[in-house]
Parts: structure tokens; C-alpha cells; sequence
């Protein structure tokens, strides 16, 4: 399975970016599909997963700025990111779980001034 994200870019602080990340096979609603990111300097962390449309999970540090959406149909994750930060800086990847496999995809660089 082969992930591609795109969609980042430079915003200023309080703009909005939307990732998306298209997977290479259909991307059933049982396969957990997240978002991680990683600051320079610092360790990969998680940021949100979805498994069905119903129980998205997020980080504290972007509850209720950003959305992770799915649409199976079209193999794609998406990642609606609004109220950025320049601490919300990094290279964010997107990742699928499918059965005992993980996958990811080769990042999207976000950049956040102030």
C-alpha cells in the first residue's frame, strides 16, 4: 500500500490548510487511518485517527482546530486544519493500519508563521 500526502505549504498564524493523503487500495472503514507530525528537533507524534466516521481521536494540542476526515470511496484521508499555530509547524505524514501492517506516507511539510 503506497500513501501520498499533500497540501501543505506556508500560512500565517491563524490560517487554514487542508492535507490529504490518497492511498494506493481501497481504504475499508475497519483500517485505522491517522495523522502524525514531526516538529524539527523533536519526536514523531500523533496527531489524529479515525477508524469509522463516528470515532475520530485527536491530540490535545489540536482538539477542536483540527478535523480528520475519510473518504473510502476515494481511498482518501483528509486532515482540515484551521486556527494554525506556529507551534502546529512540522512535517506531517499520514498513516494506515491495515490488519497487522502499518503504512505511511512520505509527509507534507506545514509551515506556521507568526
Amino acid at each position: 500500500v503506497q500513501l501520498q500526502a499533500c497540501g501543505g505549504g506556508l500560512v500565517q498564524a491563524g490560517g487554514s490548510l487542508r492535507l490529504s493523503c490518497a492511498a494506493s487500495r481501497r481504504l475499508y472503514s475497519s483500517y485505522i487511518v491517522a495523522w502524525f507530525r514531526q516538529a524539527p528537533g523533536k519526536e514523531r507524534e500523533f496527531v489524529a485517527s479515525i477508524r469509522s466516521g463516528r470515532d475520530p481521536r485527536y491530540a490535545d494540542s489540536v482538539q477542536d482546530r483540527f478535523t480528520i476526515s475519510r473518504d473510502n470511496a476515494k481511498s482518501t484521508l483528509y486532515l482540515q486544519m484551521n486556527s494554525l499555530k506556529p507551534e502546529d509547524t512540522a512535517v506531517y505524514y499520514c498513516k494506515a493500519r491495515i490488519e497487522s501492517a502499518h503504512y505511511w506516507g512520505q509527509g507534507t511539510l506545514v509551515t506556521v508563521s507568526s
